[in-house]
């Protein structure tokens, strides 16, 4: 499937995301823009700015990988990792977003898709050793 212009505008960006440009990505999104992830889930520009500049405060150097774009009509995905400094040590989190444009071509709807446990609590030093014997019995084989 084709990338168009609005999917590339928003994909660079996320990969260019800085304390002093939450602003600039929060105006590709509606003013009632729907944004959900393993954390969140609120409703409104200044919400989604909110996010975006508290991932700020939370972790040191965060940015955004996309690896994979693809758009129809008014839906798109994304595939992107998001690297980051937390403690002292580099960190990734791999995910996915679900995207649905308005007619203005602005986010109407933003779902992001990552597994907290895995990508997040098991790299915590008390609940990650006990979250990861869980894994690892409830596996097969």
């Amino acid at each position: 499937m084709p990338v168009d212009d609005r999917l590339r505008t928003l994909i660079s960006a996320f990969e260019r995301l800085t304390p002093a440009t939450v602003d600039t990505l929060a105006a590709l999104y509606a003013d009632d823009a729907h944004f959900r992830d393993p954390f969140n889930d609120v409703r409104g520009r200044a919400a989604v700015a909110r996010i975006f500049s508290h991932m700020f405060e939370q972790v040191e150097a965060p940015r955004f990988e996309v690896h994979s774009a693809m758009s129809e009509g008014d839906a798109a995905w994304l595939e992107w990792t998001m690297h980051f400094v937390m403690r002292g040590r580099t960190q990734a989190i791999v995910g996915a977003t679900r995207l649905r444009f308005d007619a203005q071509g602005r986010v109407a709807e933003h779902r992001d898709y990552w597994d907290a446990a895995q990508e997040l609590y098991e790299k915590l030093p008390l609940i990650g050793s006990v979250l990861r014997a869980i894994r690892r019995r409830l596996a097969a084989g």
